[in-house]
């Protein structure tokens, strides 16, 4: 009898765990689908100082849900998460610049989607495996990924050069104007995809877009790890919080702090004299505030 009492409770309870998973996916689909939207409407350059932005934006996010969650344990392990993300996000400004956000989108997603299915399938990086009903299926479901991905690498984009087309009829005619250190000083926008062939450009570009869908596939394992060892006893994580959003602080600052050591490297790659784009600031900070508390969820 309380057998049969508790299947309805369970029916209901999985239902709406189904319903709110579908709800979020959703919503991180559409925010993620426009997450990077800022990197084509403004000149961001080599892309290290935007995503520095970006970044710093995340963490603020990180400070305010941590402070809501009553700041619970901090892991460290958690920031390793955080490595792995910022490390990708680091590639996305060139993969715009070579093959263009959609593609690269498409590309790094199904990168991304592979990675986490196989991670969480098979128990890679010494997380659980997770059981499925029907394998036969989830098996066709990551075969049609891998076939979609490799169509995408076939697809043809073109991407415009914004700063040499700029330059191609200059607004003002003066000689003084147009002289060879005024066309320099102009082209500071100019990274260094610009100097890349065609062919070079796609395949940098598909490269870059593969490494990042795999960073970001992995960037959530620290955190599942920590959540699986906390049910085992005997760990040093027994008794770990099994509420995803308990660990955002943690994953969050481990963006920002790997984010200010690219940042710091370039800088001084660059003998103090980084490409700084004052106009990226707001945006990448309004749309990283909007989107990353709800892609997480």
């Amino acid at each position: 009898m309380e057998s049969w009492q508790e299947i309805p409770y369970s029916v209901s309870s999985n239902t709406t765990d189904l319903t709110i998973g579908f709800i979020s996916s959703a919503v991180a689909v559409v925010l993620f689908g426009s997450n990077f939207v800022p990197v084509k409407k403004f000149d961001t350059g080599d892309g290290m100082f935007f995503q520095w932005i970006l970044c710093a934006a995340i963490w603020i996010v990180s400070l305010i849900v941590n402070l809501i969650q009553n700041s619970p344990k901090f892991w460290p392990l958690a920031m390793v998460g955080g490595f792995l993300w910022a490390t990708g996000n680091v590639t996305v400004v060139p993969i715009v610049k070579t093959i263009g956000l959609g593609l690269g989108l498409l590309i790094w997603a199904s990168f991304n989607l592979l990675t986490g299915w196989a991670s969480s399938r098979f128990g890679w990086f010494g997380i659980d495996p997770e059981e499925v009903r029907k394998p036969v299926l989830n098996y066709i479901g990551a075969a049609l990924s891998v076939f979609s991905c490799i169509i995408f690498l076939f697809i043809k984009s073109e991407v415009e050069n914004s700063s040499l087309s700029s330059e191609s009829s200059p607004l003002l005619r003066e000689q003084s104007i147009n002289s060879s250190e005024y066309r320099v000083e102009n082209r500071r926008d100019v990274s260094w995809v610009d100097n890349l062939s065609p062919l070079g450009r796609r395949m940098v570009g598909c490269f870059l877009a593969m490494i990042a869908g795999i960073f970001y596939g992995s960037s959530f394992v620290p955190v599942f790890y920590i959540k699986d060892h906390g049910r085992r006893n005997g760990t040093i994580y027994t008794g770990a919080s099994q509420f995803d959003l308990d660990y955002v602080f943690a994953h969050f600052s481990g963006i920002f702090l790997t984010s200010t050591v690219y940042f710091l490297l370039y800088c001084a790659a660059m003998k103090n004299n980084p490409k700084v784009y004052p106009a990226a600031i707001i945006p990448g900070i309004i749309f990283k505030q909007m989107q990353r508390p709800y892609s997480n969820l």
